[in-house]
């Protein structure tokens, strides 16, 4: 008798790597299952952190970090889900009041790699200022959690007048970027494949509430603040035009990628723009206030590098387009698949 294949299944039946991916998957997995599961209208903007009901200005935002592996130059899977949260309130405006930190840890792993990491969360919460207040700690079975993984909520205060928000941005908007893209997702790549790129670079994981704070006298000139993690710049401009329905036109020779990240990208053959951030933010104000912004976040340590990279469009709507260095435009698309999994 002929065995029978199976029959193949649809790739969307089966969750993927891409799905966590921060890309077309992730926005295809949101729009088709999650929102509509939770009763939660599909259309709407996706923000870093969603204002309280009842409260507007208090924010909340819950994330989780499975970062491969869970030590890297300059950072680990502690600080980095530390940073990541308070940095994803920091891009609704808001200072963070309060975390909590649930622990998921596999049997087998050294009780020394766990205090190490939770000393280095710890830490870079006492070094915000802002406290741990609650969690919950579970271990699972050997080959069920690949060794830690880590979830936090934060909590968050807005600032007085300041009101960012994907929908906010508008034809005429400058386009700021805080510092370099590339370090983070380019050094845990490294870390975990031993390309040896790391001994050149070291993730750019840091709280970038400072930066929105010396943002807040610009007031309503600053309309959309976000953080480009999973997907990176690419995903977050994507996400910020499709939101607002505008356009993005960014300059290539602007950015500021370091030339190790650079160099990474070229024997990968990855685009600079799609690889994971953890120290940058993405700033739309007013035309009128660009200087000003930028005058701010280059006061400050994390900001010194900053950079206006482009300009917002009216039209084509929906899309993000680069200026090349040769002159020529290109589409920037919404990252797809898995290209750098296991970052945050």
């Amino acid at each position: 008798m002929t065995p029978a294949c199976p029959t193949p299944r649809p790739a969307q039946d089966t969750i993927l790597l891409g799905h966590g991916a921060g890309g077309l998957l992730t926005g295809e997995l949101l729009r088709d299952v999650v929102l509509p599961a939770l009763g939660v209208p599909a259309d709407g903007a996706l923000e870093d952190a969603a204002l309280l009901p009842g409260d507007s200005e208090l924010a909340v935002t819950t994330d989780a970090f499975v970062v491969d592996p869970l030590f890297f130059p300059g950072g680990d899977i502690g600080s980095l889900a530390v940073h990541g949260t308070v940095n994803d309130l920091a891009m609704r405006g808001a200072l963070p009041v309060a975390l909590a930190l649930a622990v998921i840890a596999e049997e087998g792993l050294p009780v020394p790699d766990l205090r190490c990491v939770l000393q280095s969360a710890g830490k870079a919460a006492r070094d915000i200022g802002v406290p741990v207040v609650t969690g919950d700690t579970k271990v699972v079975g050997r080959g069920a959690a690949d060794r830690l993984f880590l979830t936090t909520t934060g909590i968050g205060r807005r600032i007085p007048g300041l009101t960012p928000s994907a929908v906010r941005a508008g034809p005429g908007d400058a386009i700021l970027l805080s510092g370099p893209v590339g370090l983070h997702g380019i050094t845990v790549l490294s870390a975990r494949a031993g390309l040896g790129f790391e001994a050149d670079i070291a993730s750019d994981t840091q709280p970038l509430h400072r930066l929105v704070a010396a943002l807040a006298p610009l007031g309503g000139h600053v309309h959309t603040l976000r953080d480009p993690t999973r997907g990176g710049l690419a995903a977050a401009l994507n996400e910020i035009a499709r939101d607002a329905h505008v356009g993005v036109e960014i300059d290539e020779a602007a950015l500021p990628v370091p030339r190790a990240v650079t160099a990474a990208c070229d024997l990968l053959g990855l685009d600079p723009l799609v690889v994971a951030n953890e120290g940058c933010l993405v700033a739309f104000v007013a035309p009128q206030a660009a200087d000003s912004a930028l005058d701010a976040l280059r006061a400050l340590p994390e900001g010194s590098e900053a950079v206006r990279i482009g300009t917002v469009e009216q039209a084509p709507a929906d899309r993000v387009v680069a200026r090349t260095m040769v002159g020529s435009r290109r589409i920037v698309d919404m990252p797809l698949g898995e290209l750098l999994p296991r970052i945050c």
